[in-house]
C-alpha cells in the first residue's frame, strides 16, 4: 500500500475529526455569545436597580433598555470579529477586540441621544456600559482557561499537517505538545523526499507524503489547518496551488516565516513592487515607551513595598527565628548591558549554602548553565514554604524601586553563567532582568535550559507594556499553584 492509499484510507476518519472538530467550536462560540449576553443583561439590571431602584416611580423605559441590550451588544462584538475562530482561546486580540465593542457601544449610546435630543440619565450608562464589558471580559476568561483545561486532556483541538523539513516540522511538535493550550495538534507532515525520517518517527508522527503530494494529503485528510514551514522548496507558486486547492474549505494555511520569535506590532506585510513583504520592526529598547516602563515599575514596586510591608516583617522575623544567618540573602547578578548588581531575597538555605555546592553537583537536575536540585538539602524549613509561593522574591521590589531591575523581564543571571553564554544568549542582557517573567508563568525552574533562553529572548524581542500586564496576571495563578518552585 502507498502512502497516498494510506492517507486516502484515513479519509473518512478524517472527516469525522473534522465533524466533531467543528462541533466542539459551535459549541464554544455558543457559550461566548450566552456569556456576553448574561454580562450585559446584568449590567443593565444592575444600573437600573442602583440608579432607579429607591425612585417612587419606575422608569418603564430604563427597564426595557436594559431588557433588550443585549441585542446591540452581541450585534456590536460580533462585529468587532470577536467571536471568529482564529482569536479565540489565546492571545490578548480577543480581549481587545470586545473593549473595542465597548467603546462602539459608548459612541452608539452618545450618537443617539445627541441626534434625538433625548434625556439620558448619565448615572444607567455610567454603571451599565463598564459592568458589560468587565462581566463579558471575565465570563470570557474563565471559558478560555476552561477551554485551556480540556485541551490540556487532549480535548478541543484544532488537527493540523505541517509541510517542512523534518528538523523544523519535529520542533514544532515538540512546541505545540508543550504548550497544548494553543489548541495544535500535528497528526502527519509532508517532508521533501516524503521517506521516513527518525526525528518524526520518535515523536509519532507518521511522514504522509512528500512534498508534491501536500495538496492531496491535505484535501483527503479535512484537517482543521496546514503548517507551512519554511523551506525553499515551498515557494510562491506550490503555495498558491495548496492555498488554490483549499478554497472551499474549512482547512486554514498558515505559513511560519523563518524569522521565528518575533510577533504582534513589529510584524507588518507590505507590497512592495507587487509583492507582500514581510517587514519587521527594529525591536525598542529605549525612548518613550522604555521610559513609560520604568515610571510604571518603580511607582507599581513603591505600592506594592507599601501594601505588603506587614507580610514582609512577619516573613524576616521567621527567617530569623528559623535558623541562624542574615534575613536577606544577597548574591551579584548581572543587569542590563552587562551591568552588575546586588539582587536581594529573603534568605531560604543554611549560611554556608555557597560553600556546599560543589560537593551536591551530582544533584543538579538543571542542563546548560543552571545549578537547580528539587529537595534542595541546604533549604531551611522556612526557606522551603518561601520558595513554593516565590516569597523569597519580594524584597527584589527594592531592586526594581532603584532601577536595577524590571517587575517583567528574563531571569536575572550570575557572571558565572554569563561567562558561559553564547553569542546569541547574550541578547538577554539588553534588556533589566525581571522579578517575573515568561519563564515564570511558563514553568519555572521545570523549564530546560534551552526553553528558558527562548522564552527569554521572546520577550526581549517583542516585549510591550501589554504582554508586562498579562505576564503579571498570570504570575499570580502561577505562583499560587506552587509548581516548579524550587
Amino acid at each position: 500500500m502507498t502512502v497516498l492509499d494510506a492517507v486516502r484510507s484515513a479519509a473518512v476518519g478524517a472527516e469525522a475529526r473534522a465533524q466533531h472538530g467543528g462541533n466542539w467550536l459551535r459549541t464554544y462560540v455558543a457559550v461566548l455569545v450566552l456569556v456576553d449576553t448574561l454580562a450585559v443583561a446584568l449590567g443593565g439590571w444592575l444600573a437600573f436597580a442602583l440608579r432607579f431602584g429607591d425612585a417612587p416611580t419606575g422608569e418603564h423605559e430604563y427597564l426595557i433598555a436594559s431588557l433588550l441590550l443585549p441585542i446591540p451588544w452581541v450585534a456590536l462584538v460580533a462585529a468587532a470579529r470577536a467571536y471568529e475562530p482564529r482569536f479565540l482561546g489565546v492571545g490578548s486580540e480577543e480581549f481587545r477586540r470586545v473593549l473595542t465593542a465597548a467603546v462602539w457601544l459608548t459612541a452608539v449610546v452618545g450618537t443617539l441621544s445627541w441626534a434625538t435630543k433625548a434625556e439620558v440619565a448619565r448615572g444607567y450608562v455610567v454603571l451599565a456600559l463598564p459592568v458589560a464589558c468587565l462581566g463579558t471580559l471575565l465570563g470570557r476568561y474563565l471559558a478560555r482557561k476552561r477551554l485551556h483545561a480540556l485541551r490540556g486532556g487532549g480535548a478541543c483541538m484544532h488537527d493540523a499537517i505541517a509541510i517542512g523539513h523534518a528538523g523544523p516540522v519535529a520542533e514544532l511538535v515538540r512546541q505545540a505538545r508543550r504548550e497544548p493550550y494553543h489548541g495544535l495538534r500535528i497528526i502527519g507532515a509532508c517532508t521533501p523526499g516524503g521517506g521516513p525520517a527518525p526525528a518524526l518517527t520518535d515523536l509519532g508522527i507518521p511522514v504522509l507524503g512528500a512534498f508534491d503530494d501536500a495538496v492531496g494529503v491535505v484535501t483527503d485528510m479535512q484537517v482543521d489547518s496546514v503548517a507551512v514551514l519554511s523551506c525553499p522548496e515551498m515557494d510562491g507558486p506550490a503555495l498558491r496551488r495548496l492555498s488554490w486547492a483549499l478554497e472551499g474549505s474549512q482547512t486554514e494555511l498558515t505559513v511560519a516565516p523563518a524569522l521565528i520569535d518575533v510577533a504582534g506590532p513589529r510584524i507588518a506585510i507590505r507590497p512592495v513592487c507587487g509583492l507582500p513583504l514581510l517587514h519587521v520592526e527594529q525591536p525598542e529598547f529605549s525612548g518613550a515607551r522604555r521610559v513609560l516602563k520604568g515610571g510604571v515599575d518603580r511607582l507599581a514596586a513603591a505600592v506594592a513595598l507599601l501594601l505588603l510591608t506587614p507580610l514582609l516583617v512577619a516573613v524576616a522575623l521567621a527567617v530569623k527565628i528559623d535558623s541562624r544567618g542574615p534575613v536577606l540573602f544577597r548574591q551579584e547578578r548581572v543587569g542590563r548591558h552587562g551591568k552588575l548588581f546586588t539582587i536581594l531575597k529573603f534568605r531560604t538555605m543554611n549560611r554556608d549554602a555557597e560553600s556546599q555546592i560543589a560537593g551536591l553537583a551530582h544533584l543538579n537536575r538543571a542542563d546548560g548553565v543552571l545549578f537547580k536540585i528539587p529537595g534542595d538539602p541546604r533549604m531551611t524549613r522556612v526557606g522551603r514554604l518561601l520558595r513554593r509561593f516565590s516569597v523569597d522574591e519580594l524584597p527584589q521590589l527594592l531592586n526594581v524601586l532603584i532601577g536595577s531591575m524590571s517587575l517583567v523581564g528574563p531571569r536575572p543571571p550570575l557572571p558565572a553563567e554569563v561567562a558561559k553564554y553564547h553569542v546569541d544568549v547574550r541578547r538577554r542582557l539588553l534588556v533589566k532582568p525581571g522579578l517575573t517573567g515568561l519563564w515564570q508563568v511558563s514553568g519555572r525552574a521545570d523549564l530546560d535550559w534551552d526553553e528558558a533562553v527562548r522564552l527569554d529572548l521572546r520577550y526581549v524581542e517583542n516585549w510591550s507594556l501589554t504582554l508586562d500586564l498579562l505576564i503579571l496576571w498570570k504570575t499570580v495563578a502561577v505562583v499560587l499553584r506552587g509548581r516548579g518552585a524550587y
